[in-house]
């Protein structure tokens, strides 16, 4: 082979590995997600496969378009900075769309109407809401949950990478509340009755939508077709009967 024809060749290999949001693993798309957010994604304890509501919807999804895809179980922040950089193709993990993460990384139509809401312990009469949330108050780091205490004047902001760990210093009295997307507060609460309770409303309107890495807009065209047809077709609502009621 001639020299000029191998660092032709070479010089294309490289591009293609350099290419953001491409899996390198097996040829499937790579959709990260934090399993540490029931009922959305979680790791089922026996079987240790990934489950959850998102699950679900992204094996839906990728039915729907034919793609090929593995999830990458990958902690919050490794999360979103993946996305950012394109080491993964798609991420769904209970992801609220906003505007600081459009400029990291394209965003599907939403696929889910969500919002924060604060839980206390059931003894707790003090804090009746967001109003007049005070003392040390839980979140998963760089959630909207800890945006939202971030602005509350009389909190202090105490983070955790899983959210089981913030739900757990509640319990055992070590923070005054916690404040998470209203589904995975009402699944603790209806596993701990005794203990935890949500007070006031949910006070975020917040859409969940599935995240792609960016320059990948034929395959955001493909989810947002899909999302549409599945919500059409009621595959979404049987997905929620499953994981949320």
């Amino acid at each position: 082979m001639k020299r000029a024809t191998w660092l032709l060749v070479v010089g294309l290999l490289l591009i293609g590995l350099a290419v953001p949001g491409c899996s390198q693993s097996s040829g499937n798309l790579t959709v990260a997600t934090d399993a540490t957010w029931p009922p959305f994604e979680f790791v089922n304890t026996d079987t240790k496969a990934i489950e959850g509501f998102d699950i679900d919807v992204m094996n839906a999804i990728a039915k729907e378009t034919g793609l090929d895809i593995e999830f990458v179980n990958v902690a919050w922040d490794p999360l979103l900075t993946g996305m950012a950089q394109g080491t993964y193709d798609m991420a769904i993990s209970s992801i609220t769309i906003t505007e600081d993460r459009k400029k990291d990384m394209l965003f599907s139509d939403p696929y889910f109407a969500a919002g924060q809401i604060v839980v206390v312990p059931v003894g707790e009469t003090a804090i009746t809401g967001p109003g007049n949330l005070a003392g040390m108050v839980g979140a998963q780091i760089g959630t909207t949950g800890a945006f939202e205490i971030e602005k509350i004047p009389a909190a202090t902001l105490k983070t955790y990478d899983d959210i089981g760990f913030a739900f757990q210093d509640l319990m055992n009295g070590q923070t005054a509340a916690v404040v998470c997307d209203n589904p995975v507060a009402l699944g603790y609460v209806k596993e701990n009755p005794t203990k935890l309770k949500t007070v006031g409303d949910v006070f975020t309107d917040e859409f969940y939508g599935i995240a792609v890495a960016k320059r990948n807009e034929g395959l955001l065209d493909d989810l947002n077709k899909a999302i549409a047809k599945l919500e059409a077709n009621g595959t979404f609502d049987s997905i929620a009967d499953k994981w949320l009621k």
